[in-house]
């Protein structure tokens, strides 16, 4: 099997990929010792070619790849595309367009929520394939003939599973429902990782403003120290010790040791320093400057219920058209319904109010019912609004308001 180690021979690739309507998409990448993933095989496929790109090789300049990244003309086909998309972004500065992901397009077409790719071709082209060489380490070279029929498999099948999905879609007119999508994912938005968000990703085990503003500061610190050294996030300091230092606010050398989830000798570093800086710019800011914690999502009185009735519609809407539920509508999505009619949700816009907004909001009103059918729960129109009644009082309970009312 040949790989491509020199440009010249990927510009010649990508130029003859670049003539067929859609390419397959894949990459190999190792990200465990590295805030950014480190891309280690290109995987690239036409309709009659599938190439293999050791994007390692001291004699490649990836130039062509982007270029056919770039083009507008053809259609860039992946699973599970966040991560592929992502690598693209950081290494050349843009997003490619337009896409299609088969992952998204499958839970459209009724395969479930987040299938596996090889599930998506078994079941489309009957073929199992051989996942083991999955957590290889594809930096070493050479690379096994094992793991190159894998890294092919990942493109050569994925043509088969695009014209699937692509005719399926069109024949279910759910064309738009997939590129709704695809905006999302070729948003810059998605992948931009912003220092002064990074409180985001942790848990809020905090409870005072002080607190909250210290994992603030301490948190894009870290962001930021992860991206110029190029390591993870865990390997500058644990988010464990973040929520220490936001509860204990150590201001010098000597607090700083004492916290438990910090190592000996740690104070002494220039790490220590810069963390003790970030604690000292929270603790600046005047009291009434103080950023508030965020408060749970609070459900109103009595709608807890009515989340789980549209809880049971979307199951029901999800099994009778074939799509995901988790493509239609969230549970925060559910819980902003029951609360509001006028949720701006993306459950409540598009193609999913059609599907299932209308219906969740005829359920609120009554004028639809959830009923057993044998064994089987159907939705059923309802002529009139069920409302329900407050039990009346029994006799007991009635003498002993009288009672009260009397005393």
């Amino acid at each position: 099997m040949h790989i491509v180690t020199k440009t010249s021979e990927l510009a010649d690739i990508c130029r003859r990929l670049a003539q067929h309507d859609f390419v397959t998409v894949d990459t190999e990448f190792l990200r465990e010792t590295t805030f950014w993933p480190k891309l280690c095989v290109i995987q690239l496929a036409s309709p009659d070619e599938a190439v293999i790109v050791d994007a390692l090789s001291d004699e490649l300049d990836l130039a062509p790849f982007f270029e056919l990244m770039r083009d507008e003309k053809v259609m860039k086909v992946f699973h599970a595309a966040r991560q592929d998309i992502e690598i693209v972004y950081h290494l050349g500065g843009f997003i490619p367009h337009p896409v299609f992901d088969t992952q998204v397009a499958a839970m459209v077409c009724g395969f479930g929520d987040s299938i596996s790719y090889d599930q998506l071709v078994h079941r489309v082209t009957a073929v199992r394939i051989d996942k083991s060489s999955r957590f290889t380490d594809w930096s070493r070279r050479p690379l096994s003939d094992k793991q190159l029929d894998y890294a092919l498999a990942d493109v050569t099948h994925l043509r088969d599973v695009y014209l699937f999905l692509k005719a399926n879609l069109a024949e279910q007119g759910r064309t738009h429902w997939v590129g709704d999508e695809m905006e999302v994912l070729t948003s810059e938005s998605t992948y931009r990782s912003e220092p002064e968000n990074a409180w985001k990703r942790l848990k809020l085990r905090v409870r005072k403003p002080i607190e909250f503003a210290v994992l603030q500061e301490v948190a894009a610190w870290r962001e930021r120290e992860a991206h110029t050294r190029n390591v993870p996030r865990n390997r500058v300091v644990k988010d464990d010790a973040i929520y220490e230092i936001a509860a204990q606010q150590p201001v010098n050398t000597q607090a700083l040791a004492a916290l438990r989830t910090i190592p000996r000798g740690f104070e002494r570093s220039r790490t220590a320093e810069e963390i003790l800086g970030a604690v000292k710019r929270a603790l600046a800011i005047p009291r009434d400057e103080l950023p508030q914690v965020p408060k749970g999502r609070i459900a109103p009185d009595g709608s807890a219920a009515a989340v789980d009735l549209l809880k049971v519609l979307l199951k029901l809407i999800s099994e009778a058209q074939g799509v995901a539920a988790k493509v239609i509508a969230t549970v925060e999505d559910l819980e902003k319904i029951a609360a509001s009619d006028d949720a701006d949700v993306a459950a409540m816009k598009g193609w999913r109010r059609e599907l299932f907004g209308e219906a969740a909001l005829k359920l609120k009103r009554g004028e639809v019912a959830l009923a057993f059918n044998g064994k089987r729960i159907v939705a059923v129109d309802q002529a009139e609004p069920v409302q329900m009644e407050k039990p009346k009082p029994s006799r007991k309970r009635k003498s002993r308001q009288r009672a009260e009312a009397g005393d």
